[in-house]
């Protein structure tokens, strides 16, 4: 308890420091180009930004005020990284241009002019790249029969967090995405909703939700940011009243031709007093000669998974780091980050999502939809 304080603090120590060093640059920029705020008000509403998010978060401020501070906040979190990046190349751009006698309107205000330039445009792209999704298809043979089937079109959206953010208008993008392709099944691997139930009911997003339709039916599993929120109960009611199944450690059989499983998130291990069932128990008693399509938000331990007799692994949670360089981190962290891989026989997908956590933004990524074919071989 005591480390965690420790740890705590000191982060926050490093937050403040980085919002004091942005905040310097910018007073002086101003100062420059002859604007003049008062110091004291320019202070307040740079502290104000820095902490919308976790005011927007918190009781004290409810209601719409409070929805608007995080998503005030939420943008400043990428204004803030891309700040901390370009700042110090600026920094020493211009003490170099100083350093070749330039005079102070190229080496300072030029400098700061590249740099704010640079800002707005990866914020824009930024924004583009969130709310324009794209389509990746993926085709893989399943060496397994599946009945009658010879083929299985799949649509994969993971991590559409639906909240204060990323709302309907979104959200119909999703549908009128699936709907174009036609998919025989649709499977949503975690974080369907960005913590809270709440805006997902008080803005009616069922009704566009439930517009998502395939042969096979809806599945989904639960993710990380349902456990945060606290709702697990309200939110599988929600989306089983619009024909949504959520999946916690469980498995069904469709058509008697392959399987669907569904883990519980790995936040489940911490949050949920029953943990989670391991991936072997969860698919023992399955018939193996039958393809086994198996959900797990978080993309870990693919081995054991491969080994417990999945044919299909399908992942979310990473988001490709959402915006660089934050992909160089997740390429670490995660045997895939994104995108596919063949791990022994188990064909894994691993999406950087639909929806975005914070502000809605993403470089080095996109909002992306998944159509995963799927070609079994024909039945004995």
């Amino acid at each position: 308890m005591k480390s965690r304080l420790v740890l705590l603090v000191l982060a926050l120590f490093v937050y403040a420091g980085l919002n004091i060093y942005i905040g310097w640059h910018g007073e002086r920029f101003l100062d420059f180009w002859g604007i003049s705020v008062p110091a004291g008000l320019y202070w307040t509403l740079l502290a104000v930004l820095a902490l919308a998010y976790m005011l927007g978060r918190s009781p004290a401020v409810p209601g719409p005020p409070g929805r608007l501070l995080k998503v005030i906040g939420s943008y400043y979190f990428a204004v803030l990284e891309f700040a901390v990046i370009l700042l110090p190349l600026g920094d020493l751009a211009a003490w170099l241009l100083k350093l070749a006698g330039f005079p102070p309107a190229v080496y300072f205000g030029g400098t700061g002019c590249v740099v704010l330039g640079i800002l707005i445009i990866l914020l824009a792209k930024g924004y583009w790249n969130a709310w324009t999704p794209i389509v990746r298809t993926y085709r893989a043979r399943v060496g397994k029969g599946a009945g009658p089937l010879r083929q299985l079109r799949i649509a994969v959206a993971s991590d559409i967090h639906l909240g204060n953010i990323v709302g309907k208008r979104h959200l119909a993008r999703l549908v009128k995405t699936v709907d174009a392709m036609k998919p025989d099944l649709i499977l949503l691997p975690g974080d369907l909703i960005d913590d809270s139930i709440e805006p997902y009911i008080r803005n009616g997003m069922s009704e566009v939700m439930k517009q998502l339709q395939a042969k096979y039916g809806v599945y989904a599993v639960l993710g990380n940011h349902e456990y945060y929120g606290g709702h697990i109960e309200e939110h599988i009611r929600q989306m089983e009243s619009i024909g949504i199944r959520v999946l916690r450690d469980e498995t069904v059989s469709v058509e008697d031709a392959f399987y669907i499983a569904g883990r519980k998130d790995k936040t489940a291990e911490s949050f949920d007093t029953g943990g989670r069932m391991a991936v072997d128990r969860l698919l023992s008693g399955l018939d193996p000669s039958k393809p086994i399509l198996l959900m797990d938000h978080q993309p870990y331990h693919f081995d054991k998974a491969a080994a417990a007799g999945a044919d299909v692994l399908l992942c979310g949670h990473t988001h490709r780091g959402q915006f660089a360089p934050n992909h160089w981190i997740t390429g670490r962290l995660f045997e895939l980050d994104w995108g596919y891989m063949l791990k022994d026989k188990m064909h894994v997908v691993v999406s950087s999502g639909f929806g975005t956590w914070g502000p809605p933004i993403r470089i080095a990524s996109r909002s992306e939809v998944i159509e995963l074919i799927l070609d079994f071989e024909e039945a004995e």
